[in-house]
């Protein structure tokens, strides 16, 4: 294996230095990789930054508050309204449903409220700093019914520890790193079952560290339609009408998504999609108009049972000069595997996000120079003459 090892990294080295010392791209080559690696250093030190300065304010965060649980102080009543008011909004779905007095630190409940949050109302309320006693005279009720003080509302997850958050924290992000990486590595030196359960495990630990996107969504298990989303805004130089009737034939769309290959539309609200995925893979799926208001709003998605579930919805706007239009898109897309397509595809050179980037920029040269920047991908692709008529 030493030898095998040896061979293999010096056909790789050889490799790689015939590919940066082409006498007639190696400079280009040499350039890029330079810039890579010099984008690749400020990255690292922006996240160290952001890292460390997380880390200090938390420190001194958790050092004034065990400071404050130290020390006696004196608090009057309006601030320890105000301070329950503030706890309950972590743990209650209407607190306007519930009427709080306090009177020299004695605090008195009045009001209706939901029996599933009923007991973190109370207990959160007695860890309030400044509160003595607590008198209950609220009603609990299993459901709404017909109150209607207990109508609508979001149910509060109350206070969740950091790791079971959907968006972990700088310095969470870390430490899970650190530790999602130790197991990999521990599970690659350990070998066996064991090791193999290590490695999956510290995989996905990392993954989730580097992402930021939660397990669930990241595996393709119970993510939703939303695993990936991308949210871009951009001003093109034309008029409302004309960049509406862009996007409403989709069948444009190839002219500038470059990893899209064909859209196909079969009446006013349905089409066929055919995309490039990574390493050489094709998807299709059919997607239905689900919003449509002329020069307005355009949105649709995939049809159910798809295998990429794919949702988009632009919205137009003229800009103040009368002759540009702003457009904020969104764009979500759900692979087979979740999230993790996508961070394998990012592996393979396909950043979605920089990948959306790009094609904006496309489309802003195609509609209005009339020209592409780049070379087309599809050289079939119908010429754009104008706007699509609204029927």
């Amino acid at each position: 294996m030493g030898v095998l090892g040896s061979l293999v990294g010096g056909v790789g080295l050889g490799a790689g230095l015939m590919y940066l010392t082409d006498p007639r791209s190696g400079r280009r080559r040499r350039a890029v990789v330079h810039d890579k690696a010099l984008h690749a250093v400020h990255e690292t030190e922006e996240a160290a930054t952001v890292v460390v300065r997380d880390i200090v304010h938390r420190a001194r965060g958790f050092v004034f508050e065990t400071k404050g649980k130290l020390r006696r102080e004196e608090v009057d009543d309006r601030t320890i309204e105000a301070r329950i008011r503030s706890a309950l909004g972590r743990v209650c779905s209407h607190t306007h449903a519930i009427h709080v007095s306090v009177e020299q630190g004695r605090v008195r409940l009045d009001g209706v409220a939901l029996k599933a949050e009923y007991p973190r109302i109370l207990s959160r309320i007695a860890h309030v700093r400044g509160v003595l006693d607590v008198t209950d005279n609220l009603q609990v009720f299993k459901q709404p019914g017909s109150h209607p003080e207990l109508q609508g509302g979001t149910i509060r997850p109350g206070d969740r520890p950091e790791f079971l958050q959907h968006n972990w924290s700088p310095a969470a992000r870390f430490v899970a790193g650190l530790g999602g990486a130790s197991l990999l590595t521990w599970g690659l030196h350990r070998g066996g079952l064991g090791g193999l359960g290590s490695v999956f495990l510290g995989s996905l630990i990392t993954l989730r560290s580097i992402t930021n996107i939660e397990l669930r969504s990241l595996t393709g298990m119970g993510g939703g339609r939303l695993a990936i989303d991308v949210h871009k805004n951009i001003i093109v130089h034309a008029p409302v009408r004309e960049v509406f009737g862009f996007w409403r034939a989709m069948e444009n769309f190839p002219r500038f998504m470059s990893h899209v290959e064909e859209v196909r539309t079969s009446g006013e609200d349905r089409s066929h999609w055919r995309v490039r995925g990574p390493a050489g893979t094709v998807f299709e799926w059919d997607a239905i108009v689900t919003r449509l208001i002329p020069y307005q709003v355009l949105a649709w998605k995939s049809v159910d049972g798809s295998t990429v579930r794919h949702a988009g919805i632009i919205h137009f706007a003229p800009c103040n000069d009368g002759r540009s239009t702003r457009l904020d898109i969104r764009m979500s897309y759900h692979p087979p595997v979740g999230a993790l397509g996508h961070v394998f595809a990012r592996l393979l050179g396909a950043d979605p996000k920089k990948q959306m980037d790009d094609d904006l920029m496309q489309l802003k040269s195609i509609i209005e120079t009339g020209k592409a920047s780049r070379e087309q991908v599809s050289p079939s692709t119908p010429k754009w003459t104008g706007p699509r008529p609204i029927h």
